[in-house]
């Protein structure tokens, strides 16, 4: 019995180790490269460094922990999508929606958000050091409501 579990243990134990805590479908990986559409699609720990993802339909996609480090996302629709912890930084985004997505821990430094629709999406925990932000209604130090209050508005 002790054979047969060290055995299996050792069948096993490769395929554990090799797991990552994300792991993005490779179809659907291939889609967004050759349709430039994949809504609802897991590209969650993708790796999309210096991809050219202009006007890409990614509505209500897994982007959970993505590398988008210096990538084109201008016009791209992001709609309820998950970018939870994604790597952003130095990404151009300008025109894109990110409406209702979420974007909490993710590192947005560098990047430009020109005209960029955030609403009602949650930016928790965001890093927007050395962003260029314009026209786009992020802030920092909490809600724009919460600052009315405070100057008794």
């Amino acid at each position: 019995m002790l054979l047969r579990s060290t055995t299996l243990l050792a069948l096993l134990l490769p395929i554990v180790v090799s797991l990552p805590g994300y792991a993005a479908s490779e179809t659907d990986v291939q889609r967004l490269e050759l349709t430039g559409a994949c809504p609802g699609c897991d590209l969650s720990g993708a790796d999309l460094q210096t991809a050219h993802l202009i006007g890409v339909d990614l509505r209500g996609a897994n982007l959970q922990g993505a590398n988008l480090e210096g990538s084109n996302l201008e016009g791209a629709d992001l709609t309820s999508a998950n970018l939870t912890g994604a790597n952003l930084s130095d990404a151009f985004l300008t025109n894109a929606v990110f409406e209702s997505a979420i974007l909490d821990g993710a590192d947005l430094s560098g990047s430009t958000l020109y005209f960029t629709d955030v609403t009602n999406a949650s930016l928790e925990n965001i890093d927007i050091a050395e962003a260029q932000v314009y026209g786009t209604p992020i802030s920092v130090g909490g809600p724009y409501e919460d600052y009315q209050e405070e100057i008794g508005q």
